[in-house]
């Protein structure tokens, strides 16, 4: 009898210690105390990469990745020192491991030769196929930036992408946004974009219509003091969503997140202010030694590399372009020289 009351006083205590322990997990994405350190630069651009190009290759940004066949699969917005549209196109590179990263082979997506960038990629299992979803000049409908897309049958085959295909098109006379973000859940592919008026838009259309017909109209489902880039995923066993979105303060860029259960909102602020961002020079670390003060335009890495973007809300890392002060500072946008790292989220005591 007293054994099997030890055994039963046992387990209650293993569960107990079990829930406290998801608890804790949890509590960040209640308290949105996010904490982060950050890596070495991994990723920069430079004329080795491309030998032939008659103008220096001066920065990588916009990154969206996939982990697939035990590859990284890496797509970016690639900025060179030519004059024009030309200088603005997206690049892919892939490789085994993050120390492989400086030292991938890059090619350039032959889309169009006018501007294209800010990319997005990911695996849409009902049609079996690779889409990329992303920015692009739409002269026809005066557009700076039109919602675009190609797709692959092979990821890793960056000559057989698809020419530019109109992912909606914006009704004559409405502006379009920047950064579009595509999710799907089990019956919807929901589009997200911002418009850099403290904006971002939703827009939805079924399934099997995806990708370019019966989109609803966008509307605004948060408004806030955020700027551009807006990338969403599915927090995995939490039924919920989070957006990542970038603020920016003075010279400096910053992540801020919003949660909510649906993909139409609302959205409620997670770490969302100054005071308590998602990330920022407040919030990493070992900030001290860190190479960026601008963390701009990240992606989390996820689980897995379909079109629902889940993540794991116990282990996040974030793909992120950084620049330090005097790189920001030193021009106009276009002279940033940004380059890619990581940050992983620290536990703190």
């Amino acid at each position: 009898m007293m054994r099997w009351l030890g055994l039963v006083l046992l387990g209650t205590i293993t569960s107990l210690l079990a829930a406290h322990h998801a608890i804790a997990e949890d509590s960040v994405w209640e308290s949105g105390d996010f904490h982060w350190k950050v890596g070495p630069r991994l990723v920069s651009v430079n004329q080795e990469h491309f030998p032939d190009s008659e103008h220096p290759w001066v920065a990588v940004k916009d990154p969206s990745i996939v982990r697939y066949q035990d590859r990284w699969h890496l797509f970016c917005t690639l900025r060179n020192q030519s004059k024009g549209d030309g200088r603005i196109r997206i690049g892919y590179c892939s490789f085994e491991d993050w120390p492989d990263a400086a030292n991938a082979d890059w090619r350039l997506l032959d889309l169009t030769m006018q501007y294209h960038g800010a990319p997005q990629i990911f695996y849409f299992e009902p049609q079996k196929k690779w889409y990329l979803i992303y920015q692009a000049v739409d002269e026809s409908r005066r557009l700076r930036y039109g919602p675009c897309y190609s797709t692959n049958d092979s990821i890793d085959d960056a000559e057989s992408w698809t020419k530019p295909a109109a992912l909606y098109v914006v009704p004559e006379g409405k502006k379009a946004g920047l950064d579009y973000w595509v999710i799907c859940d089990d019956s919807l592919a929901h589009l997200l974009f911002t418009s850099l008026n403290g904006q971002m838009w939703h827009a939805k259309t079924r399934l099997d219509q995806f990708p370019d017909q019966g989109w609803s109209e966008p509307e605004v489902v948060l408004t806030a003091d955020i700027f551009e880039a807006s990338h969403t995923y599915r927090i995995r066993d939490r039924q919920q969503y989070v957006t990542l979105v970038e603020a920016q303060h003075g010279k400096r860029r910053y992540f801020k997140l919003f949660v909510a259960d649906h993909l139409d909102g609302p959205w409620s602020p997670l770490a969302a202010s100054r005071e308590k961002p998602a990330v920022s020079v407040r919030n990493v670390v070992n900030q001290e030694d860190s190479w960026a003060t601008s963390y701009s335009h990240g992606e989390f890495l996820r689980v897995g590399h379909d079109q629902r973007l889940e993540i794991d809300p116990d282990n996040l890392t974030m793909l992120f372009q950084g620049a330090d002060d005097r790189e920001y500072q030193k021009g106009g946008y276009g002279d940033i020289t940004w380059h890619l790292g990581l940050l992983k989220r620290v536990k703190l005591p």
